[in-house]
């Protein structure tokens, strides 16, 4: 095997057309030998290839008879020493960090960790059982792919509708997806899953972590797995267990192959990326990676004694974003996303971990710094989980300009109010006008707010207004793991029920849940599979569940198929109309001297909310008049931006509540969009000062009609509004009551 110097740039493994370079960074080991394996069942490497060169503490030497598809990895050498932070074993394999796919998953056994399991000294004693058979190994890839003229679809943040989802969950169950690609990135690219895509609207889609990760041994112990993915093992890899093929060549290319297909149509792809911690867990974790290659370097150690790791993620151990070469590290993978697999944006997994340059979260770290310097990352969409587990990681509102976060404050906030729960108005319209007072004094604006009532991480909305306790007794730690106040509310029954009246009830709440998140000045996010009712039978925790637990169910039941119409309808009213997704924060009063403030808060009797109904523990309704034409901006060509006004009317109360609606000028009148309560098939002119009764515990919707304005009921008018706007026709949005499947709209198979 001819072995040149080759060069330290790029780091990883590199075809060029006539070879393939090898660069590894070790500060603190002794030596790095090359292992190369004939195929992924091998349980020896074929041959061992100690590399010489070395430039800036990069191991580095090219192979010009090495081609794609090689399956390799690394032995390093060095002391053993975990009181001072070194934990070489050049008896364990371990993954290259900047490995573009991995051939071979773990296999778990006792050789995969650098100590003796069961030692009475446990990890200070080096085991030197070689892991080769067991270990996952990488393999050499081509990135050439033929993108055509794929682009950006580049969708402004403020009129983004987010879709998070799991790349096996969304399509593993779907009959209309071909049996070979369930599961899988081709699948999600698929004809009939895009078809659901764009006609529930979203224009994004947020893909759980697809970086390859490794499940801990104790589930695959107990017979589960990490089927979330917050377990990374590779920056770089997509997971092979999500391509069709499962060859290590083609699940670069299957990936590529479906941001592709979701670009064709308009989606753009954000991906939830886990840089704060990895697979590798606490001292009495397994060597894969980082451990082996450089300890010292990579992680956070305490300070007094380096054997133990910070650990500010709750998973054993913390990144050292400290270090210039896991700075480096982390960059490298977030520009090869954007710029080798053309992903749009990241959320970023508990990044306060990701601020932390001592022990305090740092807005001005260097984590941020090298973000906003950065010419490419900077342009893409960045979102923050804004927390994480150390002392002060609750940093919600508090991330620097050009960031946006997941803002619990809202969903908490949201959750309260339909719940029932006294006190919350003020606070409820805070939150439904875009959260001014975590964002706007710092310059940002509403779109720094990623709004969600539900997320993969807790209950679906179905288990929101069905349980009022966890029920994760499947994950195996006897129901004591998730979050145990919920703020949820089951109806007056926990769990399933035939009770007519609590199934109407929870039916609404659904409704004004997701009414009120498409209403709401922000970002929306919809976590996938509610708009299908999906239940987890209240597992708020289904990390591990890769089972019917977590997977979509297609086969809805009419019920089902009419809350997803509502769903359908809702997002498209959002998409129609400018004062939902304004850019900046109302200001209440009059714009441009305009007679009616651009915002008007009012309570039922139609005056303008008091100081005392604010704060008041017994209100539980109110009023909003969003003015359509009071936006003080400009599209972009410069003009400027007007649409319709809307009232919303809202009643958490558990009794009805008639409001006297605002006033109108001349040939004006209220028309209802929808009632989450008892919608109207027909339009139903309302004069203003007229009241309206919203009943108990819904939301309504209604819109300023003025005569030489085309009306709500023509529906060949609104399906034209909506191709403009790129929507799919077979929709039929009505005025009032929740879409209706039609005959252009297509059935769900029957249970």
């Amino acid at each position: 095997m001819r072995v040149w110097p080759g060069s330290p740039y790029p780091l990883g493994a590199t075809w060029n057309g006539m070879g393939v370079n090898f660069a590894i960074y070790c500060e603190h080991g002794t030596g790095v030998e090359l292992c190369l394996f004939d195929h992924v069942r091998a349980t020896r490497e074929s041959a061992r290839i100690k590399l010489v060169e070395q430039t800036d503490q990069v191991w580095h030497g090219f192979l010009p008879d090495v081609q794609p598809g090689q399956i390799y990895g690394y032995r390093i050498h060095g002391p053993y020493e975990p009181k001072n932070g070194h934990r070489f074993n050049p008896a364990k394999l371990v993954v290259d960090p900047y490995a573009k796919s991995i051939a071979r998953p773990i296999q778990w056994s006792d050789e995969m960790f650098g100590y003796p399991i069961g030692h009475p000294d446990a990890d200070l004693v080096r085991d030197d059982r070689d892991n080769a058979a067991f270990a996952p190994l990488a393999a050499v890839v081509d990135p050439a792919f033929v993108w055509g003229d794929d682009r950006p679809p580049a969708t402004p943040l403020h009129r983004t509708v987010i879709y998070e989802t799991h790349v096996k969950g969304l399509t593993q169950l779907h009959p209309a997806v071909p049996p070979p690609f369930r599961g899988t990135y081709l699948g999600l690219a698929s004809e009939p899953v895009l078809r659901h895509l764009l006609d529930l609207g979203v224009t994004a889609v947020e893909l759980l972590p697809v970086h390859h990760h490794t499940p801990e041994r104790s589930l695959v112990e107990r017979g589960l797995t990490d089927y979330w993915g917050y377990n990374t093992l590779a920056f770089f890899a997509p997971d092979i267990r999500y391509s069709a093929s499962k060859e290590p060549l083609q699940s670069v290319r299957e990936f590529k192959m479906m941001v592709r297909g979701l670009h064709a149509v308009g989606l753009e792809v954000i991906l939830d990326v886990v840089y704060n911690h990895t697979a590798e867990g606490n001292h009495l974790g397994p060597t894969l990676s980082l451990r082996g290659i450089d300890n010292l370097s990579y992680y956070r150690l305490v300070a007094d004694n380096k054997r133990y790791y910070m650990d500010y993620t709750g998973c054993g151990n913390t990144l050292n974003m400290q270090s210039q070469r896991v700075l480096a590290l982390i960059m490298d993978s977030l520009r090869y996303w954007v710029t080798e697999m053309h992903v749009d944006g990241f959320r970023f997994d508990l990044a306060s971990a990701l601020a932390r340059e001592l022990h305090e979260v740092d807005q001005l770290g260097a984590f941020f710094d090298i973000i906003h310097q950065d010419p490419i990352i900077s342009q893409v969409k960045l979102i923050a989980e804004p927390w994480d587990l150390g002392e002060g990681g609750y940093q919600v509102g508090n991330f620097p300009v050009g960031w946006a976060e997941w803002n619990g404050k809202y969903r908490d906030s949201v959750r309260r109010f339909w719940r029932g729960d006294g006190g919350q108005v003020s606070e409820f319209a805070t939150r439904l006008a875009g959260s001014s007072d975590l964002y706007e004094r710092s310059g940002r604006r509403p779109y720094a707010s990623i709004n969600f009532i539900t997320a993969h991480d807790g209950f679906t909305l179905q288990d929101l207004v069905s349980y009022n306790e966890k029920h994760n007794e499947a994950n195996g730690e006897g129901n004591r793991d998730g979050a145990n106040d919920n703020e949820s509310w089951n109806c007056g029954v926990e769990g399933p029920t035939d009770d007519p009246a609590v199934v109407a009830l929870r039916e609404r709440q659904k409704r004004n849940f997701f009414a009120t998140l498409m209403l709401s000045q922000g970002v929306p996010m919809i976590r996938g599979g509610d708009e299908l009712s999906q239940s987890q039978g209240g597992n708020n925790n289904a990390y591990c569940q890769d089972n019917d637990i977590t997977w979509l169910d297609w086969k809805l039941t009419p019920q089902q198929i009419e809350f997803l119409d509502f769903a359908r309808q809702v997002v498209h009213l959002r998409h129609e109309q400018p004062v939902l997704h304004r850019r900046r924060f109302f200001q209440g009063g009059r714009i441009r001297g305009a007679d009616i403030k651009d915002i008007t808060w009012f309570a039922p009797d139609g005056g303008e909310m008091a100081d005392e109904a604010w704060t008041s523990s017994l209100a539980r309704a109110l009023g909003v008049r969003l003015a359509g034409d009071a936006i003080d901006e400009r599209d972009e060509r410069g003009e400027r931006i007007t649409g319709d006004t809307l009232v919303l009317l809202l009643n958490a109360g558990d009794a009805d509540v008639p409001f006297k609606l605002p006033p109108v000028a001349a040939r004006c009148h209220w028309e209802v969009v929808f009632d989450s309560a008892n919608g109207q098939e027909q339009a139903v002119p309302y004069d203003g000062g007229q009241e309206y009764e919203i009943q108990a515990r819904s939301i309504a919707v209604l819109l300023l009609y003025r005569e030489k304005r085309r009306r709500l009921s023509d529906r060949a008018q609104r399906l034209a509004d909506l191709a403009t706007l790129g929507v799919p026709a077979r929709i039929r949005v009505t005025s009032a009551a929740p879409a209706k499947v039609t005959d252009d709209t297509p059935a769900a198979p029957e249970r």
